[in-house]
């Protein structure tokens, strides 16, 4: 663990943020970091199909969609 210097309009970006998606500034900032690694790595997927990997990575299993939804 470390100590990383962001600039101030990013960290008000991340502190709007976190109050969006119910995460802590460090999580919310670990999340974009982490997300922001895996674009990169992988340019051909979309930012869907990264969290959609790293979702089903971790074991959740979603209800199947009802009838009429995509």
């Amino acid at each position: 663990m470390g100590i990383v210097n962001i600039d101030d309009g990013l960290h008000d970006q991340l502190r709007r943020a976190c109050t969006v998606s119910h995460r802590s500034i460090n999580a919310q900032a670990n999340f974009w970091i982490k997300v922001g690694m895996l674009c990169e790595m992988h340019p051909d997927l979309s930012f869907q199909d990264i969290v959609a990997n790293e979702l089903r990575a971790a074991g959740v299993q979603p209800a199947p969609l009802r009838a009429g939804h995509t």
